[in-house]
């Protein structure tokens, strides 16, 4: 087989590149090693900024998102009974954000790519990735059985932090940076109103709690957790009562529970892969870098990776102009880092760290927890530092990710 990019993994960043692509006349193909329904029940963000929904609608997959996404112009952070508006809408002259599930935007970019016919091989196993450093790049897979051979021009690794793309990169060539911290997120999906109408991201004396949604009717909350703890140590009950200890009253009394319909323990790191790109192949997404969900940035920095990949490989199908593909990685990671920063802030901001662990600070875990919640204070203390907050959530303007 043959194409001009081949994209490895079938998520969101990678079906999203290849609608791109297809509105271009670059022809691609998906290699995908899981089932289409089991890419489909991962549970993931729903906050998508701007720029990420604006690119949606330029794949021409947004009519879904925007009849049933439910825009919020604002957050909320609270520390005990002290809550601070962030009124993002207004503090950004007009930036909103949007509600819209990772599933939601799967789904649509699965059946957009159904409808067009273009080729998705699922289950694709034993993919290895040849010669990626030169002009013939191409990956080889098994599927029921068969041997495959995908010759390409370029390699798109969208497979994820555990896929094979990053690896290809030899050892010595790349850098990894990563920081993995003392504690995970319990998250519970229930099909129960939210507590509020826009995400309300609470720290208190027990610890941290996040109030989201995926829509009107269904609802999406987390608590902080130790590593230690597995799921199985949390009953429903358990978590509904911890969650009202840890939200402000206002918000407390309006929590509606009911039965998990999904409940997971997700732990936190920071990563960060460089160079983003070896030769032919371009990482993406999660093979590259990882944040904390504190701050809504992954789902949205695999976009702005699919936005730089994009324009690079238009550029060079549709003006014959290749000099600019070496550019990948450094534009791509200005970005990368931008919503490290946000994400690692926003951790040490509204966690609680105990005696037992390590933080970012040397000074002690007393003194660090002192100065997170005087920057907590001094942020939300005047308009310029909820500005500083609110330019950061709704994310850098894609004009920034030209090549």
């Amino acid at each position: 087989m043959k194409t001009q990019v081949a994209i490895i993994g079938g998520g969101p960043s990678g079906l999203l590149l290849g609608q791109l692509l297809s509105k271009q006349g670059i022809s691609n193909i998906i290699l995908e090693r899981m089932t289409g329904e089991y890419v489909l029940g991962r549970i993931r963000a729903g906050i998508l900024e701007q720029g990420f929904a604006d690119l949606v609608r330029e794949a021409g997959v947004s009519e879904r998102m925007d009849a049933e996404g439910i825009v919020h112009e604002g957050f909320e952070l609270a520390f005990n009974e002290q809550s601070t508006y962030i009124d993002v809408k207004n503090l950004t002259g007009g930036d909103t954000v949007l509600c819209y599930g990772q599933v939601e935007i799967t789904a649509d970019l699965m059946k957009a790519r159904d409808a067009a016919e273009l080729e998705t091989y699922y289950e694709a196993k034993d993919v290895e990735l040849h010669d990626v450093n030169t002009e013939s790049p191409s990956a080889t897979f098994t599927q029921n059985g068969e041997t495959y051979r995908l010759e390409c021009d370029y390699i798109a690794g969208c497979d994820g932090f555990h896929g094979v793309s990053r690896p290809t990169i030899p050892a010595e060539l790349r850098t990894e940076h990563e920081k993995v911290y003392p504690f995970g997120w319990l998250g519970v999906l229930s099909e129960t109103p939210p507590a509020s109408k826009e995400l309300i991201y609470s720290k208190s004396d027990r610890g941290f709690a996040l109030v989201s949604m995926r829509s009107e009717t269904r609802s999406r909350y987390y608590i902080q957790v130790p590593l230690t703890d597995n799921v199985e140590d949390w009953s429903d009950d358990a978590f509904w009562d911890e969650l009202r200890k840890r939200l402000p009253s206002k918000a407390a009394d309006n929590l509606v529970t009911g039965p998990s319909i999904e409940k997971s323990i997700a732990p936190l790191r920071s990563f960060v892969c460089e160079p983003m790109q070896y030769g032919r192949l371009f990482l993406v997404g999660d093979a590259a870098h990882i944040v904390p969900p504190t701050g809504a940035k992954g789902l949205n920095l695999a976009a702005s990776d699919v936005a730089t990949l994009y324009k690079i490989m238009t550029r060079v199908y549709k003006e014959g102009d290749a000099s600019c593909v070496s550019q990948y990685s450094d534009i791509a990671l200005r970005r990368v880092w931008n919503g490290e920063r946000f994400s690692w802030w926003m951790t040490n901001m509204m966690h609680k760290f105990d005696a037992s662990e390590t933080s970012d600070s040397e000074l002690g875990n007393v003194t660090f927890s002192r100065f997170m919640a005087s920057e907590l204070s001094y942020y939300t203390g005047s308009e310029s530092g909820k500005k500083v907050i609110a330019e950061q959530y709704v994310g850098l303007p894609y004009e920034d990710l030209k090549p």
